[in-house]
């Protein structure tokens, strides 16, 4: 079946069960409504009915006779069914006027058929009940009549800056206890509230701008809020727990990919003109324009950013999340990242890197040794004009570090001989925990490379910070390159319960804690010790987890240094935010710091990440 991949894992059987919900009793009017009495057509019920002032439908459970409406689109893909809406609505703006209707087959309905559907009433939750996940309202096991066709469609309600309110949720109310369910829809007041009671509707947004790139599974992310947060280059900055930016919306197409290909967007670029189609809600992104019509992207034509070379007298370290990189990946993804650590990075002297994949990649055969990757890695440098790097790493255990199975990621230096000098201490190895010792005045690792603390529960199952002493120009600097732990897990901003659960945090937490721990190992044996921490950390410049990083002052994020509207290194959901970190001891004085913004932003990655440079005179 054509479609998007992505879409087509997302097919629901037709068993889908119904969310936990308290089923009201309903007096449901009998017949078709064509055969109806007056009183028993005023008393049939409606897709407002059915919708309700509330998340959940106060008919959930209950089966419904000969719902009117007309088609306002149909999805032959995926979870395969038809939105239709009502064409008499209430007066309600909580209450709805459309509905899903799952059909399981692909459906032979079309947009502008008028249909009375009888069905059961449910409440789906995308992912699951542990997902945290919304759920959406819809009708299943229907028998569908088609009483007209080529019938005008409702008119589609406008999504736009005025319209969508500037509060997020109703977050904290006590009447909530959690979640969001049972608290009457407040569209005027909240944004979530305002595109809940829109579910299943015709909706239509304007030219808007691009904020999260087309990606693999053809979909993109629109603001319809231009002043809001906007980042240097064109997206929507995410700057606390509290600013969510309620401009946001996903938006696919419900036409199969096959009979018409999704445009391919960037960051800033514009869907201009009219992007049509019912309002779905699902476990990717939540609320999602499910377009029948879609606009045209217009190119703002985003470029790759370049990072300023390093003077003679600065040593420039980076981190750069390579994203499984691994002998089996082709060799225009080696030439493409090794291009930007020559062209973009300007070739640091010290580069860490994320998720270093072993010689055969995923394949699970108890290989740990990731030589062969970084062989083809720092010949690809090579030939690209860059330095010929050496470089460190520690080998993990099998399968002990998480990531992609049998991938056995872990973090490396990589480090131009020319510039900077490692200084090896032998006897570091997977389980060994580096120390640290007072040596000529000043701090010493005692294995380098060496692993931080790899022992301690913080890193059960996740990348162990990896410690190298090096020497530039006569003077010491440490790194720990870090990979903190993935935020799988954390419930969706766009979830049922606000705030949402970040259970992944606690796993971060500890591992921030240790980390900090060891810089103050080095920092009470040298004051003055120059220390980076840098990294994937997985979590916001304005998290707890960088505050435990901090703590006592150990370290500052280097991030903080750039305006707001820079400070991103990776684009979710269309919200562009920090993940990547490079954090400095008091002693690192007078950096240059920068996010060099060549993947996240588009929708052609070499990686999901963006690289961080930071250039400094030890």
């Amino acid at each position: 079946m054509a479609g998007s991949p992505r879409l087509a894992a997302r097919a629901t059987p037709p068993h889908r069960s119904p969310a936990v919900a308290a089923l009201c009793a309903v007096a449901l009017g009998a017949g078709l409504l064509v055969a109806a009495s007056p009183q028993a057509a005023a008393d049939a019920v409606r897709i407002h009915d059915i919708q309700g002032t509330t998340r959940i439908s106060p008919l959930v459970g209950q089966r419904v006779e000969a719902v009117p409406g007309i088609v306002t689109g149909v999805r032959t893909y995926g979870s395969r069914g038809f939105w239709f809406q009502d064409t008499r609505p209430d007066a309600d703006p909580a209450t709805s006027e459309g509905i899903f209707v799952f059909t399981s087959s692909a459906p032979t309905v079309k947009a502008g058929d008028a249909v009375e559907v009888t069905g059961t009433v449910t409440e789906y939750v995308p992912g699951g009940a542990s997902s945290g996940n919304q759920s959406l309202t819809q009708l299943t096991q229907p028998s569908v009549t088609v009483v007209s066709s080529g019938n005008p469609l409702p008119p589609a309600q406008v999504i736009d800056a005025r319209a969508v309110p500037s509060r997020y949720t109703p977050a904290g109310d006590p009447a909530a206890q959690g979640s969001v369910n049972s608290l009457p829809l407040k569209p005027r007041s909240y944004a979530l509230d305002f595109y809940e009671s829109l579910e299943g509707m015709n909706v239509r947004i304007g030219t808007s701008r691009v904020v999260g790139a087309t990606d693999p599974y053809a979909e993109l992310w629109v603001t319809v809020k231009p002043g809001e947060r906007p980042s240097a280059r064109g997206g929507t900055v995410y700057g606390s727990y509290t600013a969510q930016n309620t401009g946001r919306l996903q938006v696919q197409q419900l036409a199969p990919l096959a009979e018409s290909p999704f445009p391919q967007a960037d960051v800033g670029d514009r869907l201009t003109g009219r992007t049509e189609g019912p309002l779905d809600y699902n476990q990717y992104g939540g609320y999602t324009l499910a377009a029948r019509e879609l606009g045209e992207v217009q190119s703002r034509g985003l470029k790759r950013e370049k990072t300023m070379a390093q003077t003679e007298n600065e040593l420039a370290v980076a981190t750069y999340n390579v994203e499984n990189l691994d002998p089996g990946d082709p060799q225009e993804k080696f030439d493409a990242l090794a291009q930007a650590v020559v062209t973009n990075l300007a070739s640091p002297d010290v580069l860490a890197l994320e998720e270093i994949q072993d010689d055969n990649g995923p394949t699970d055969d108890g290989t740990v040794s990731a030589d062969e990757t970084l062989r083809r890695f720092t010949e690809a440098i090579t030939a690209a004009g860059g330095p010929r790097y050496d470089w460190r790493g520690i080998d993990p255990v099998d399968k002990a570090d998480g990531g992609e199975p049998g991938g056995n990621i872990r973090q490396v230096f990589l480090f131009n001989p020319a510039r900077v000098s490692f200084t090896d201490r032998p006897g570091g190895d997977a389980t060994t925990a580096t120390g640290v010792v007072r040596e000529r005045g000043g701090a010493a690792l005692t294995h380098s490379p060496g692993r931080v603390e790899p022992a301690d529960p913080a890193w059960q199952n996740s990348r162990k910070p990896l410690a190298g002493e090096f020497t530039f120009r006569g003077e010491r600097v440490f790194l720990i390159a870090n990979h903190f732990a993935s935020k799988g897990g954390d419930e969706p901003l766009a979830g049922h319960r606000q705030p949402p659960t970040r259970s992944s945090e606690t796993q971060r937490h500890a591992q921030a804690a240790s980390v900090n721990t060891f810089v103050k190992k080095l920092l009470a044996a040298d004051r003055k010790a120059k220390v980076l921490v840098l990294g994937d950390i997985n979590d916001f410049e304005f998290s707890a987890t960088t505050r435990t990083l901090t703590a006592g002052k150990a370290l500052k994020p280097a991030v903080l240094s750039l305006p707001p509207a820079e400070r991103y290194s990776y684009v979710f959901q269309g919200n562009s935010q920090i993940l990547d970190q490079i954090l400095v001891t008091p002693a690192v004085k007078h950096f240059h710091y920068d996010s060099v913004h060549i993947n996240a932003e588009f929708a052609d990655q070499n990686s999901d990440h963006d690289p961080q440079v930071l250039r400094f005179r030890p």
